[in-house]
């Protein structure tokens, strides 16, 4: 059931791919900021920056990426970019842990802003797959 659907995704038109990517953005954004505003704490909002700082070094470093993908040369500086990128994530997942843990934030506050994380980076990733595949096809 969840491979008939995730063909039905990929089938359709470009322009309902985007509205769906941006209605889960959207969520996961409000899920983010409702984290600071209702529990009256904006230490979360913290997390917020991590989601737009995140993208940065990938698509900074990344084009001093290898073009041949059997190449077995690997550049220092495209992995400088992807180590950045994955303190990014890790710290937008941790901070929320580690401000609960102290006190700072509530439960509930660090539950809401970790589903917004996962929706924020969720999104971002099958943007770049969706739209990555579909330039290939040219």
């Amino acid at each position: 059931m969840l491979s008939c659907t995730i063909r039905k995704w990929l089938t359709l038109h470009s322009q309902y791919r985007i509205v769906g990517l941006s209605v889960c953005l959207a969520a996961g954004f409000l899920l983010s900021i409702l984290s600071c505003a209702l529990y009256g704490n904006w230490w979360p909002l913290l997390v917020v920056f991590t989601y737009a700082i995140a993208p940065l070094p990938n698509a900074i470093f990344g084009q001093y990426v290898s073009a041949d993908p059997l190449a077995d040369v690997s550049s220092s500086v495209a992995d400088f970019g992807r180590f950045l990128t994955s303190v990014l994530v890790v710290s937008g997942f941790g901070l929320p842990v580690v401000l609960s843990h102290a006190g700072i934030i509530t439960s509930m506050a660090m539950f809401m802003s970790i589903s917004g994380g996962v929706l924020v980076y969720g999104t971002i990733i099958v943007y770049s797959t969706l739209f990555r595949e579909q330039q290939s096809d040219f």
